[in-house]
């Protein structure tokens, strides 16, 4: 029984983490912190790394608090949030760092209806290149539209 409801809080937080991102980005990559996130949409330097980046931060350290929390006090929960941020993290980079971006040139002939759609669907978020007037601010989880235009 512990078990199952140890992977039920995994997989609840990894799905809670699409919202945390959509909500992320919409409102405060979008919203106060866009000097953040700016350069993400419209790059104005030559570095490898955007200050975007940045943003992976705030999550890795929670899961890594919750990482010390289970093993240092005991918190048992602490290990399946910690891990459902962090594969969640882990998900989102090779998505949209690797598979969107192309920081790594690999995964570049992935065509099926899912990957075409995510991908429309982040292009058509880059479309806006200002903080306003966005869409399609989640990442996993794309809108119906997008797999009827990827046939």
């Amino acid at each position: 029984m512990h078990t199952l409801i140890w992977i039920g809080v995994f997989l609840a937080t990894f799905c809670i983490m699409e919202f945390m991102a959509w909500f992320t980005h919409k409102y405060i990559m979008h919203g106060f912190l866009w000097s953040l996130h700016k350069d993400h949409h419209k790059k104005d330097h030559d570095s490898w790394f955007e200050r975007n980046d940045s943003f992976f931060l705030f999550y890795a350290a929670i899961s890594i608090i919750l990482f010390y929390l289970w093993s240092y006090k005991g918190l048992w929960i602490g290990l399946p949030i910690g891990l459902g941020i962090f594969c969640y993290g882990l998900a989102y980079f090779l998505v949209h760092d690797i598979f969107i971006h192309q920081r790594f040139k690999i995964f570049k002939k992935a065509s099926n209806r899912y990957t075409k759609a995510i991908r429309r669907a982040h292009k058509t978020h880059h479309k806006h290149i200002n903080k306003e007037d966005g869409e399609c601010f989640g990442m996993l989880w794309v809108p119906f539209k997008y797999y009827k235009e990827a046939k």
